[in-house]
């Protein structure tokens, strides 16, 4: 039996209704988790890009990607392994303002995670973060002792480390 690895998907598509939800219901018809989504636009004009975070086996990945690129609103779609991405996720904690003006530890947490605090007001401040998955839950561990109020992570988000040739084949196409 093959071993999982973690994938980093990336889809190039005309941006339709109902796309997410076909290409969601190739991996829930497999019974493959979805680690985490991101849909945003791509280096093209009116391309869009879903990144999408698996964990299967390379046979699985490869008639997945078969499966995807049978949409017709797909252009292309790639996968890759974190030693071929750069990738980031971004998260957003709100915590009490108390904790500021009270606990010199905060300031010490916020410097020494990076993190940055992107607004405060008299009940709430609001820390961002942006880093690895494992930076941004051991962040959450730290925080979760002191209360945290409301939290949102964004899903992966990545670039691969080699040249892609679908920026080429996107150029042609829109040409």
């Amino acid at each position: 039996m093959s071993t999982k690895n973690t994938y980093t998907i990336s889809i190039y598509t005309e941006n339709n209704v109902g796309l997410l939800n076909r290409i969601s219901a190739i991996f829930q018809r497999r019974h493959i988790n979805i680690e985490s989504i991101n849909s945003s636009s791509s280096e093209i004009k009116s391309v869009s890009r879903i990144t999408l975070l698996v964990k299967i086996t390379e046979e699985q990945m490869k008639k997945i990607i078969g499966q995807i690129e049978k949409q017709v609103e797909v252009i292309k779609a790639f996968y890759h392994t974190d030693e071929e991405t750069i990738y980031q996720e971004s998260c957003l904690f709100k915590l009490s303002t108390d904790l500021l003006t009270d606990n010199d530890e905060i300031q010490t947490i916020i410097n020494q995670s990076k993190s940055r605090v992107i607004n405060v007001n008299k009940s709430f401040f609001v820390l961002e973060k942006s880093g690895r998955k494992e930076e941004v839950e051991e962040l959450y561990h730290i925080l979760d002792k002191h209360g945290i109020k409301q939290f949102v992570r964004s899903g992966r988000i990545a670039v691969t480390k080699e040249e892609m040739p679908v920026s080429q084949l996107l150029q042609l196409i829109q040409q």
